[in-house]
């Protein structure tokens, strides 16, 4: 069954969704500590910890993500889009460099 509101609820549980801007990098991969994500690599290359993640994202500088908060700390969500393979859990982990 094809529910047309079935992306609906993910994003109500997004803080916020910020709009990228026309040259927003995407995320590639998850830097992890001990299972948990504590960063993101950038299509461009770059390397960011979980907060200058948000903060890029909060300006545009990031396609494809949402802000969610879980016990006080922001993080960055996958935008709901039907494709599996851009999913944040779905990318390979990296390592900061």
């Amino acid at each position: 069954m094809n529910n047309p509101n079935a992306s609906a609820l993910p994003m109500m549980a997004m803080k916020e969704v910020p709009t990228p801007n026309a040259d927003a990098a995407t995320i590639t991969g998850l830097v992890k500590e001990g299972g948990a994500i504590v960063g993101y690599q950038l299509s461009n290359g770059q390397t960011l910890n979980k907060d200058e993640g948000v903060a890029l994202a909060r300006q545009g500088g990031i396609s494809g993500v949402g802000i969610s908060e879980r016990d006080g700390t922001e993080y960055l969500k996958s935008l709901p889009d039907n494709t599996e393979g851009n999913n944040l859990g779905n990318l390979p982990s990296v390592t900061f460099e």
